[in-house]
């Protein structure tokens, strides 16, 4: 018909044939890596120890601030026996970043409570150091079934128990409830320290405000006389 317009065809270009596609696609050539990594030995800590417990759980810190809980992290709870002191702690790591979201020891005083009638998670106090320092925080930790929950409870429990039982008169060696009570100590004196730097900066303060004063009331008897 007149005035109809054919649809262009797509054409490859003149130069290119089957033969020189069929070379690009499989060269054969093998590539050597620019940069040859070594393998690197990752170190956790946990080498000393034997994992009692190892299970994945959600874990939740309460905030005192602002009165609610918080999520922690999502990740595998472990809970550790070290080989040469028997010391028995519990460390969280989140699973992507592995970050420790909980890490403490497990002491005889500890102990696991039901949360809002939950089957599946366990409220309790414990004095943390995953932040570097030590804290006091209410955790709780949701587990993935109910056999898993009475897993973490039973092992919990069961080591808490044997805290209690621990060999008395060996001075050489501290009990994990020594170490929190020395490190609660450590705390207290602590804070005690810094309210006597609060008082010193008070009374500073104060005696700034009176020398003022007096320094007015000087200028004014000048003026008078």
């Amino acid at each position: 018909m007149a005035g109809s317009q054919e649809e262009p065809t797509l054409t490859r270009p003149e130069e290119e044939n089957d033969d020189d596609v069929a070379k690009e696609e499989d060269t054969g050539a093998h590539v050597a890596p620019i940069i040859k990594l070594e393998e690197v030995a990752v170190t956790t800590g946990e080498e000393e120890e034997d994992a009692l417990l190892d299970l994945k759980a959600k874990l939740y810190r309460f905030d005192k601030d602002g009165n609610q809980w918080k999520e922690r992290g999502v990740g595998t709870v472990k809970i550790l026996k070290h080989k040469e002191t028997a010391k028995v702690r519990l460390v969280m790591r989140q699973s992507k970043t592995l970050k420790i979201c909980a890490n403490h020891l497990i002491l005889a005083s500890m102990s696991l409570q039901e949360h809002a009638g939950s089957d599946k998670s366990w409220v309790w106090h414990a004095t943390d150091f995953s932040d570097g320092e030590l804290k006091d925080e209410l955790f709780c930790i949701r587990l993935g079934s109910v056999e898993n929950a009475k897993k973490f409870k039973e092992t919990f429990e069961k080591i808490a128990e044997s805290q209690s039982n621990t060999a008395e008169g060996d001075e050489a060696t501290e009990t994990p409830a020594e170490a929190t009570e020395s490190a609660a100590d450590l705390m207290q004196n602590l804070t005690v320290e810094d309210r006597k730097e609060e008082v010193k900066e008070e009374s500073k303060v104060e005696e700034k405000k009176e020398d003022k004063l007096e320094k007015e009331k000087s200028a004014e008897s000048e003026k008078e006389t």
